[in-house]
């Protein structure tokens, strides 16, 4: 897959980035390699290798699951703008 000119002013006014015209080509090839070792790296035969969480075969150290905090809903509650039977109200931001 290769990006061209014109994706490039396309990502740049998607992401609302400012690309000048003398970046356009350095970004396009940048781009470009970037693609090329996907390629690349989506080539490699991984059928052989089993997946794994850590490449040292090590283990996360669990804690207790325990309260450590106290609850304060009942003094933070009077000092929100809007409450209902303990819960926070606020705006409706999507219609």
């Amino acid at each position: 897959m290769t990006i061209d000119r014109a994706d490039i002013e396309k990502l740049g006014e998607l992401a609302r980035i400012a690309i000048t015209e003398a970046n356009i080509e350095a970004t396009t090839r940048s781009i470009n390699e970037v693609l090329a070792l996907v390629d690349q790296l989506q080539s490699a035969n991984t059928d052989q290798v089993s997946p794994l969480a850590n490449p040292l075969d090590a283990t996360q150290r669990l804690r207790h699951d325990r309260i450590s905090e106290s609850n304060h809903r009942e003094d933070f509650q009077p000092l929100a703008p809007a409450t209902e039977n303990g819960l926070y109200l606020v705006p409706k931001v999507i219609e």
